[in-house]
């Protein structure tokens, strides 16, 4: 077996809730996303609260490369990353240099001030890497809530010191590029730092998501960056310039991660975040100097008898309702004659029923039992058993013809072996934790002329994270944005009678996410064949299964397959993709009970996919990201 390694007064965020239709031409290719003709669009329900409305799209083509490949979130970072694979890097290299440039160049999605869940392959162990943001150690299960014991509105807890958790994804690369880079650790921060430096054209995504946004104009040293002097936000093409940033990076080229957790930007950080004049946080330095990312086991499954699918355990709950929900489907009869999966170049009513019905019943599970393991315990002792054939088939059974609306919870038999340890080791029960949101990301797949592989997606949570800006101690103009990332956490705690929420807040802990970074096997001994991921909150899961359903039993290239609608449901109403869906399948969910809602569902897929000739890449159209190989 491969073995796997106060609060503030509520703000509109127009961003989550508009549809702005700047287009990109940064990337120009022959075939382009858009929205369905206006006859298929339907009036929308109230929309969801899930990231980074439709800002910004970019025309995007499948590329073939022979030697090596790389797709994140925007060109720039594409470029720094395929010039580290040229010079003969590893995948992790190139994921460094990348990450690095992301944070000036899209600075609403992630950056040096959040943390990273990465996979790593190196043709022999995957190893999963944990580099997920920390609570300070003086943080309780109240830090989210109110002086009347309510749970703050999202913005009042998240903009500001108060959701800041300890970054982790300097010191998540560093270990990473400790162990498997071959490149010098200060030539990865060259690209970034000429960027900084130089200056880069602010994208029209980036301008639209300042334009939208009113808390980040809030912060000083974020409005004399961003915005002109009379309050717009900086015009698409201009040359933005961050000094404070490149003067940081350079630090972190010569000193390595030291440079971010202790010294000038360690002690200006933490000014930050404890001197925010009217949301202060409770990070302090010792939380900065004690943070290490850690190595978990990957959790893989075996799908369709065929495909092993790894990606990330918890704390992410990403990799286990993905597992799920193809489990859950795959232990479903087949659809009646004369019924696809596939119709129209949409996936069909009926597979889209059973889909989301598998969907509400992960959620729920995710909504009790996903947590930092260091700190809960999995049901039935293992986390393998909400992956178990007997509790999978249990949970297939609940699926019907008619939407179960909202599902609950299961309980995943112990093995005959466990049951005796119940008169000495009860279990705790858990409440589930309330819906919450869950916000921005971005992803990056690399493979490099070896064979090794990275998937990594990285976050400082909502756009903009905190709308807090760090210099790094180096008062100078611009720095880098913190995370907000203690909102992933419960804000409610516990229920009305008393049951601890598994996913609240506690000192040292690292919050559930929803992050998924994944690589996908031919068979569990076999070679890697897709290396994909995306950005979008709690969606995140529904965006990877999508991309492996059309992959992989759909038999669509690339582009063709991160391009297909969007769709899901959270354990509630049934989203679909604004102006995607026809009104004779809207109707068709409806009669099985569905209620729908639409939403932009903004992903930002990237899908590397093994061919005879190397590899086929791709990067999503709804948003500006790149795919750059050889």
């Amino acid at each position: 077996m491969r073995r796997p390694q106060p609060g503030l007064q509520l703000l509109l965020w127009v961003c989550l809730l508009g549809s702005l239709s700047a287009c990109s031409t940064t990337n120009p290719a022959p075939v382009a996303y858009g929205p369905a003709p206006a006859a298929a669009r339907a009036p929308a329900p109230a929309t969801l609260a899930l990231p980074e409305g439709h800002a910004a799209g970019s025309r995007q083509q499948n590329l073939q490369a022979a030697r090596h490949i790389v797709a994140t979130g925007h060109p720039l970072a594409s470029d720094a990353a395929l010039a580290m694979l040229r010079a003969g890097g590893s995948a992790v290299d190139a994921a460094v240099a990348a990450q690095m440039v992301l944070t000036l160049v899209e600075p609403q999605s992630s950056g040096i001030g959040g943390g990273a869940l990465l996979m790593h392959w190196d043709g022999r162990t995957v190893q999963a890497w944990d580099g997920r943001e920390t609570a300070p150690a003086a943080a309780d299960e109240r830090l989210l809530l109110g002086p009347d014991g309510k749970p703050l509105p999202f913005l009042a807890a998240a903009v500001g010191g108060r959701a800041v958790g300890t970054p982790g994804v300097v010191r998540l690369l560093e270990a990473a590029h400790q162990a498997h880079g071959r490149l010098p650790w200060a030539r990865l921060f060259e690209p970034a730092i000429r960027l900084s430096r130089d200056g880069f054209a602010v994208s029209p995504r980036l301008h639209a998501q300042l334009k939208a946004d009113t808390a980040l104009p809030m912060d000083p040293q974020a409005r004399a960056y961003f915005y002109t002097p009379d309050g717009q936000p900086l015009p698409v093409g201009h040359r933005l310039q961050n000094p404070a940033l490149a003067a940081l990076l350079t630090r972190l080229a010569q000193e390595g991660s030291s440079a971010l957790y202790r010294g000038p930007a360690a002690d200006e950080l933490v000014r930050r975040v404890q001197g925010h004049p009217t949301n202060p946080g409770l990070l302090t330095l010792e939380d900065l100097q004690r943070y290490t990312p850690r190595q978990r086991e990957a959790l893989c499954g075996l799908w369709l008898q065929r495909w092993w699918v790894c990606g990330f355990p918890a704390p992410s709950s990403g990799q286990m309702a993905i597992l799920q929900m193809l489990g859950l489907l795959e232990r479903l009869p087949p659809l009646p004659p004369g019924e696809q999966a596939l119709q129209d170049g949409l996936p069909s009513a009926s597979w889209l029923h059973r889909y989301t019905e598998a969907a509400r019943l992960a959620y729920a599970d995710r909504a009790l039992y996903l947590a930092d393991p260091d700190f809960v315990a999995p049901p039935a002792d293992r986390w393998n058993s909400l992956l178990s054939d007997a509790y999978l088939r249990q949970r297939a059974a609940l699926i019907g013809e008619q939407s179960l609306k909202r599902a609950t919870a299961g309980k995943p038999p112990l093995e005959r072996r466990q049951q005796s340890s119940l008169l000495t080791k009860p279990r705790e029960r858990w409440a589930p934790q309330p819906d919450s949101p869950e916000y921005g990301t971005s992803h990056l797949s690399i493979i490099d002329a070896q064979g090794q592989a990275v998937s990594m997606t990285s976050t400082i949570e909502a756009v903009f994270g905190a709308r807090l800006m760090a210099d790094g101690g180096t008062g100078l103009p611009g720095g880098y944005l913190l995370n907000n990332q203690l909102t992933d956490f419960s804000a409610t705690p516990r229920s009305a009678d008393g049951l601890r929420v598994a996913n609240r807040v506690e000192p040292l802990k690292r919050p559930r996410s929803s992050m998924s970074p994944t690589l996908v096997f031919d068979g569990q001994h076999g070679p890697l064949m897709m290396n994909l991921g995306s950005p979008l909150g709690q969606a995140i899961p529904h965006l990877v299964a999508k991309a492996l359903v059309a992959s992989l039993v759909w038999e669509l290239d690339p582009l063709s397959a991160i391009s297909l609608p969007n769709f899901g449901s959270f354990n509630g109403p049934t989203v679909l993709e604004t102006g995607r869906y026809p009104p004779a399948l809207r109707a068709a969910l409806q009669a099985r009970g569905h209620e729908l809602q639409d939403n932009e569902l903004t992903s930002g897929l990237q899908l590397l996919r093994r061919t005879p000739q190397g590899w086929l890449g791709a990067s999503d159209p709804r948003r500006e990201g790149a795919v750059r190989g050889d």
